[in-house]
């Protein structure tokens, strides 16, 4: 035998007796949660070398950024300065060599006083995005949110020399 359902009433009823919680608060957005986290790390380990790529050919020039790529930002320990790792074409490496100091004044002026001050060599295939290819990717995320902009470049970027790599 079905039992029937109570009324608006007796619902009202019952649940006035009945001690109940409050309903628990909903958790906090994910990005509002980690915005002091992400702030925290950004002073203590800074931009990494993901902020130099989108901008190395204005940083060190048309020439060293067809045979360069910064490929990794190392922060000093207590505030020292840090070391740059630069993906370098073979050949161009002693060129590199011969310029890191320009290369470290430039790098310095972009991150901030201070920031590296020894630059480490690598050497290897560096095929940097043609100018159309650049332009593709740019048309590509144009309608992207600026919080990802940046994000997808730097992704895009990395995918798209890569494949350029094993052609």
């Amino acid at each position: 035998m079905r039992r029937p359902l109570p009324t608006d009433a007796e619902v009202r009823e019952i649940l006035s007796r009945r001690r109940t919680r409050p309903a628990p608060r909903p958790a906090p957005r994910a990005g509002k949660a980690l915005t002091p986290l992400i702030k925290k790390l950004d002073e203590k380990f800074g931009r990494g070398a993901g902020a130099l790529e989108p901008r190395w050919r204005e940083i060190v020039g048309d020439r060293l950024a067809r045979v360069t790529r910064p490929q990794k930002l190392t922060k000093g320990k207590a505030g020292q300065p840090g070391v740059l790792e630069l993906r370098v074409a073979g050949a161009a490496a002693l060129l590199v060599q011969h310029q890191s100091e320009d290369i470290l004044a430039r790098v310095n002026l972009f991150l901030g006083a201070g920031s590296v001050d020894r630059l480490r060599i690598a050497q290897g295939p560096v095929k940097p995005l043609t100018e159309a290819a650049e332009a593709d990717l740019a048309a590509s995320i144009a309608d992207v949110p600026d919080e990802l902009r940046a994000a997808l470049a730097r992704l895009g970027r990395a995918t798209l020399s890569r494949s350029n790599d094993r052609d």
